[in-house]
């Protein structure tokens, strides 16, 4: 009797991690198929103590995109608290400030962007739209060249650098990566 219980209990041990991983699948899943309102109500399920870093980032992506932005920041500082080195928290973060018209706050969230990870060429750029926003085009520029190191065939990216050698009167500079903008539009189409 004693092996059935004891077999039971392992069964169990097993099979308990894999019911909560399949609802982060699902959550996941609903998310991807925008079955927004499952999605959340899902999470929502999930008792707070227990919401891991991600379940607060969707959260608060689900919020964010409701145009409850509040609610979405409370819900990304929530990820942050929960795991510090989330990176999308902090990126949706600064977007939200920036957006705001607050590109200090903006900027102090894309650096820990590019900090928890540095391969993140959109936490460059956006870093650098910031840094225009303040009007430090010298430092904006900087951003812009490690988002094109990064990625090289995104239009926008090319197009802020060409925006910001203009401002710096470099317009040689600003003629050759707006010539790169228009290739690469062109060959989207």
């Amino acid at each position: 009797m004693k092996k059935i219980i004891i077999g039971l209990v392992l069964l169990m041990g097993i099979i308990l991690p894999v019911s909560a991983e399949v609802s982060n699948q699902e959550i996941k899943a609903l998310y991807a198929e925008n079955s927004i309102k499952d999605a959340f109500n899902l999470l929502l399920s999930i008792p707070e103590e227990e919401r891991s870093s991600e379940n607060w980032l969707l959260m608060g992506n689900i919020l964010q995109d409701e145009g409850k932005v509040d609610d979405a920041i409370f819900m990304y500082n929530n990820a942050i608290a929960t795991d510090e080195k989330n990176y999308k928290a902090h990126y949706n973060l600064g977007n939200i400030f920036l957006e705001q018209d607050k590109p200090n706050l903006a900027i102090a969230e894309f650096k820990k962007t590019v900090k928890y990870n540095s391969d993140f060429a959109y936490g460059y750029y956006n870093l650098g739209c910031a840094y225009l926003k303040i009007d430090k085009p010298k430092t904006a520029k900087w951003q812009f060249y490690k988002a094109i190191d990064l990625n090289n065939q995104v239009a926008d990216f090319h197009y802020n650098l060409a925006y910001t050698f203009k401002k710096l009167g470099n317009e040689k500079q600003a003629k050759a990566y707006l010539e790169i903008y228009n290739k690469l539009i062109e060959s989207e189409k």
